[in-house]
Formats: C-alpha cells, structure tokens, sequence
C-alpha cells in the first residue's frame, strides 16, 4: 500500500487518542468542529479528544437510541437506527462516529430462528446499505492517496482514496484477514477526467452469513449449499464514473472444510438472492479461491455438494452387529493364543500383533462414531484419534503382510524353520518391523500436513490427496499379499497332491478349500472389495461383513480347526465343570500344543 494506514481497534462507546493531535494555544486541535467533539488538554505534549455523536445535527442519531439497541429492549430500535444512517448526507464524520454506529447496527441484527426468507433478505439489505452508508462517510478529498483501516468484532474494513496528483500506476491490492482485493483504481480515478479522483470501500463481514444464507443461491440441482468465505463487499464511494477499466479479482480464504467433490462458485447479491452473472472462479485449492467480477457488490463463495444418501439404519445395525461380533472373536483368539504353549516352530507373534492392532482399530472407530456429536466439537481431540486411528489401521496391515510372508514360508517348505531363519524372524525383529513401518507413514504425515487429520467423521481428510498416506501403502500391501495369497494356493494344490493315499481325499480337500478361503479374509484381500463398491448395496455388504469379521476367520483357522486346541479346550471346559485348581490350569498349558502352519493339525 502507497499510504500509511490508520489501524484502529475499538471495543467502547468512549474513543481517546493519546499524542495523535496537536494542541494549539493550549487547545487540542481534533478532527471536526466544536459541535462533534471536546478537546481536552493536560499538558503540553499530551491531549485527548472525545467524539460526541449525540448531536442530532451530524448523523441524525442519538444516544437513546444507541444505548436502546445495544440492550436491545426496543423491537424497532434497529429499524430506527437503519433509516436515520440512511439519511445521513454526503459528508465526512469522524471515525469514531462511524466506527459506533457501525458496531451498534452489525451487533444488532440479529433476527430469530423462526425468521422467514423474506426476513432476513430485507434486513440483510438494509444492513449492507446502511454499512455501505456509513464507510462512504469516511471519504475525504485529497491531492495524493490516503487510507483508512478498522477492525470491528463483526467487520472488517478499508479506505482508499487517490487524488489527482497521485503518479503511481500499480494497483492496489486491499487486504483482511479472511479476503483481499486486487482493483485498478487508478485506471478509474483517470477516468473521472473532471476530479482524476477515486476511492474504493472494501468490508469483510464475520456474520452476515445469518441474513444472507447459502441457500439463497437457487440452482437446478438439489444440492447441499455451503458458505465457504466470508461475506465480502466492494464500492466506490464518492466516485463520479463507477465504471471498472479491468475486472476486479477477490482472494477467499476458505472458512471451512474444503470438499474436493464440491463445486465451487463465486457469487453476488442480487436484492433477494445470490447469483453468478459476471463473476467466475480464476483459481482454487484447498485454502482459498481466486473469483474475479466485471462489477461491483456484495461477494462470497458458495459450494455445491451432493446430498448424502439417507441414512440406512439397517445397514447401521449390520454394521454395528458386525463388528461387536468380530470384536468378541479378536478378544477369543487372542485369550486362546495366550493360554495355550505353542510349540517351537510356530511363530504366533504376527497372529497376536494383527488382532491387537485390529481390535484396537475396530474399537476405536467404533466408540467414535457412536458418540462422534460430542467428540466433533473437540478439533484437537478428533485429529488425535483420527491419527491413532491410522496408524492402528496400517499396523494391521503391515501384520497382515507379515503373517503372509510366514504363512507362505510354512506352505512351501511344510516344515520347521530352520534355527537360523528362526533369528531373522525373531518376535523382536518381527514387531519392530509391524510397528516402525505404521509409525514412520504416520510421523511423515503429520510432518507434511498436520491438518490432514480430523475429517467430519474424525478420519483422515481428503484435501490434498492427504488420503493416499493411507491408501498408498494398503495398496502395496493388499498387491503383495495377493501375489504371496496365488503363490500359497499353488503350492498347496502341489502338496495335496502328493497326501498319502488312506487319507479321506475328500475331507481333507474340503477342509484345505476352507481354510485357504479364510486365509483371503485374514491376510486383508477382502479390502480390495472397497474400490469397486461405488453405491452398490450388495457389494457394500459383503465387504462389511467380511472385513469385520477378520478376528472370526482367525479364531476359525487357528483355534477351532486345530485339533489338538479343539481337545484341549474340551478339557477346559471340563474342568469348569467340575472346579478348576491352579494345578489343572498348568496341565491344560503343558498338553495345549500349536502346529506349525494352519493347513496341519486337521479332522
């Protein structure tokens, strides 16, 4: 900007300025006449003056009426203040006349729920005109440039006047904190061939949102309408020739959440509804968008997105059922993996790992969505368990990957792993490699795009492609698992083939073909599901079903079809039966023995 700005910031009826005016004669020498201020000196280097706008003389208002609407115990009170701003004359009023009444008119209109359009339209225009009023106001003749700069709890605004001998061709750019402005004034005050003179008001409105809803953007779709800026409003104030040389472009800085399936549009107020005539979106992310308009008004962004689907309350319940089923079947696998003494050569620490993870994970989720409208409020809270949550998931993952490299390994050599590769893949070794590879995508997102987290259902957002720091790496994982999953049937088809001739062929085929369809739904496969739902019920349900019911399939595989656990929890429940003593306890740890892979031990 070419000229000093006068930034002020009030939040009483009473201004002082300390060391801003300069006394003559022992007198204050403030802006304005004898009518509209008093002067206050106490010394030589220090004056005060105080801004009397009761005078009905200057603005026609009083302070009654200012004091009646801001306790707002008279209903008209408003409608008073409104017409009596609107008859102000074409004149210059001190600042903090206008800075008053402003804050006094936006505080006050406020208009009840039960409001209808009709309502708010007609406030909504009365209160833009009235702003519009009362910024003209600070308007002022100069030779040069000059600007004016405030900060109100409800608006934000700026001043600029160029004069005749104002030499600089560049356009100013005016700025807020939601929003900016780029305009060619100078290219307009050369137009005004009589005063070569201009000045533009620029406001950012915090709540004019309330009079001048999205929804008064009336489309051909039916869909869910968003304000996604603030309310913003540009005019030329004492300008002869208003005519614009270029169009004029706005910066939106996005007030919330950007939808990357939304469709965006830049908008202005057209006496009783928002249209897009002669405004068009330049650019766009998901921070801000860039509109440009051949005319001047009252602006915002606006964004379009398709209505949600119903909610399917059977579909809930299912879900709901699903996974409080699969809930209980982690919680059975892993007391099963943790009674029983495994042999040597069975390695179950991937098996642990993947139902603690995915347990976890089921849960978490699952206690955040019943209660997501009191965790919703909590930004903080819901990008932290947004991010627990990721990590839970890709650890699940990860030991999902882990179990189909070792279960591969134990269909193709059919016998103990060697004590060096035992070393390798050591419980140690295995769980550093489960847990750093989740934590280390987690750390990288959070280090490349903290805000990521924190969705309106508290997951990962979709801005930016932030989504792929999940979907990324599960892609790779459900590609490898398949290709271990096709290479753990081959080579199983090549054993089954070689079983001793007295064994029932048909049984064990049997048995062998269950197992191996439930090792698709361990090792993760059934996520593929996911990227070919797009709306389609039945898919919809089975992938449900099956991805909740991993800690079922696990319990199957690895506890019910193992005979030697079968027997031994048959003697369990005997000895519930007939009362159990810590000798006992020790008995079924000692005969409760694993296999090595879960294609052994079967009927």
């Amino acid at each position: 900007m070419y000229c000093n700005t006068r930034m002020h910031h009030f939040s009483s009826q009473r201004y002082q300025y300390q060391n801003q005016y300069q006394c003559v004669n022992n007198n204050c020498n403030c802006i304005g006449n004898k009518d509209t201020c008093t002067c206050y000196n106490f010394n030589a280097s220090s004056c005060f003056c105080e801004y009397n706008i009761s005078t009905p003389t200057t603005t026609g208002l009083s302070n009654i009426l200012l004091d009646q609407c801001r306790s707002q115990t008279s209903g008209g009170c408003l409608q008073n203040l409104l017409d009596n701003i609107e008859s102000i004359k074409d004149q210059v009023l001190p600042l903090t006349v206008v800075t008053t009444v402003l804050d006094v008119a936006l505080n006050t209109s406020k208009i009840s729920e039960s409001a209808d359009s009709k309502e708010l339209v007609t406030l909504g225009n009365s209160v833009i005109k009235a702003s519009e009023k009362l910024i003209s106001s600070l308007v002022k003749p100069t030779e040069t440039c000059d600007n004016v700069s405030f900060t109100l709890d409800t608006v934000e605004v700026q001043v600029f006047m160029i004069g005749p001998k104002f030499t600089s061709d560049q356009i100013p750019q005016l700025d807020t904190k939601n929003a900016s402005m780029d305009i060619d004034l100078v290219g307009i005050a050369k137009s005004n061939k009589g005063t070569r003179s201009a000045a533009v008001a620029f406001m950012t409105y915090t709540k004019m949102e309330n009079l001048l809803k999205p929804d008064f953007f009336n489309t051909s779709d039916d869909t869910i309408k968003t304000m996604m800026s603030t309310v913003i409003s540009a005019t030329l104030p004492k300008t002869i020739n208003t005519k614009l040389t270029k169009p004029v472009n706005f910066t939106l800085k996005h007030i919330r959440e950007f939808d990357p399936s939304g469709s965006l549009s830049c908008v202005y107020w057209n006496i009783s509804e928002w249209i897009v005539d002669g405004c068009s979106v330049l650019e766009t992310n998901s921070s801000y968008t860039v509109c440009s308009c051949v005319h001047l008004s009252t602006f915002a962004l606006i964004m379009q997105t398709s209505r949600p689907p119903e909610s399917d309350s059977e579909l809930d319940l299912l879900n709901l059922v699903c996974v409080i089923v699969g809930l209980v079947f982690f919680s059975l696998a892993l007391l099963t993996f943790a009674l029983c003494q495994w042999s040597p050569g069975v390695n179950n620490v991937a098996r642990i790992n993947l139902c603690i993870s995915l347990l976890l994970a089921h849960l978490l989720f699952l206690l955040t969505q019943q209660f997501l409208s009191l965790i919703r409020p909590h930004q903080v809270l819901c990008a932290v368990i947004s991010g627990v949550l990721h990590f839970l998931f890709l650890s699940g993952f990860v030991w999902m990957f882990i179990e189909a490299v070792l279960l591969f390994i134990c269909v193709k050599n059919l016998s103990q792993i060697s004590s060096k590769k035992r070393e390798v893949l050591s419980s140690g070794f295995l769980c550093v490699i489960g847990y750093t590879i989740a934590l280390v995508v987690v750390a990288v997102s959070v280090g490349l795009l903290p805000e990521g987290y924190g969705s309106e259902h508290c997951w990962i957002k979709r801005d930016k492609g932030f989504i792929w720091s999940f979907l990324g790496p599960v892609c790779v994982i459900l590609a490898l698992n398949m290709i271990l999953f096709i290479n753990i049937i081959i080579n199983l088809n090549s054993t089954l083939k070689k079983l001793n001739a007295e064994v029932s062929q048909m049984k064990q085929t049997k048995t062998m073909t269950f197992k191996t369809l439930a090792q698709f739904v361990v090792l993760g496969c059934s996520w593929i599901l996911g990227f070919f739902i797009y709306g389609r019920r039945e898919l919809e349900i089975l992938f449900l079903i099956l991805n909740s019911q991993q800690g079922t399939f696990i319990f199957l595989v690895y506890c019910v079809f193992n005979n030697e656990v079968r027997q031994q929890y048959q003697k369990f429940f005997r000895y519930l039966c007939c009362g159990l003593k810590p000798n006992n306890i020790k008995s079924v740890q000692k005969e409760c023995w694993g296999l090595q892979h879960p294609y052994s031990g079967n009927e």
